[in-house]
């Protein structure tokens, strides 16, 4: 299985993306894991936001392919712990699927197109957060994750 993160912008933030790279090498020990960034829309002060979503889900969609599973980090997402989530992972990957590709949405989220076709929704927290620092924290506990389920000790049970 692979896993892919699709997020739109790129982060501009050369100590988040330092952590980020550090991050995203640490998993290639456990998986094989991508970042796929959707440039910013341009013009979009003449775009309403229903209009801005649409043209992102239109964009994010054309990234899919058939058999992905796609999971979308969304505020009204189901939470879990880490430990939930190093357990939600091992059961995608002994589902035999391919691919599980989860997107950090826009500024005013996913369009209904893209609702439709996830597989499910999680959140990272009640709180809000940029996009930027969403992206660190969500690789943050994919790898928390795996070290988990190789009971390595970075993780304090």
């Amino acid at each position: 299985m692979t896993i892919k993160l699709i997020a739109i912008g790129k982060t501009d933030n050369r100590d988040l993306q330092s952590l980020m790279d550090d991050y995203t090498k640490r998993l290639g020990f456990y998986i094989k894991f991508s970042i796929d960034i959707i440039p910013d829309l341009k013009n979009t002060k003449n775009l309403s936001e229903e209009q801005q979503k649409q043209k992102e889900g239109e964009l994010i969609l054309n990234r899919l392919s058939a058999t992905d599973v796609l999971i979308l980090l969304d505020e009204n997402g189901k939470q879990q712990s880490s430990v939930a989530f190093s357990e939600y992972l091992q059961k995608h990957m002994n589902s035999g699927i391919k691919q599980l590709i989860f997107v950090i949405g826009g500024p005013y989220g996913f369009s209904q197109d893209v609702y439709n076709k996830a597989n499910g929704k999680l959140s990272l927290s009640k709180m809000t957060f940029s996009h930027q620092m969403i992206r660190l924290f969500f690789i943050e506990q994919l790898y928390r994750g795996f070290t988990i389920l190789r009971n390595e000790p970075y993780h304090h049970r």
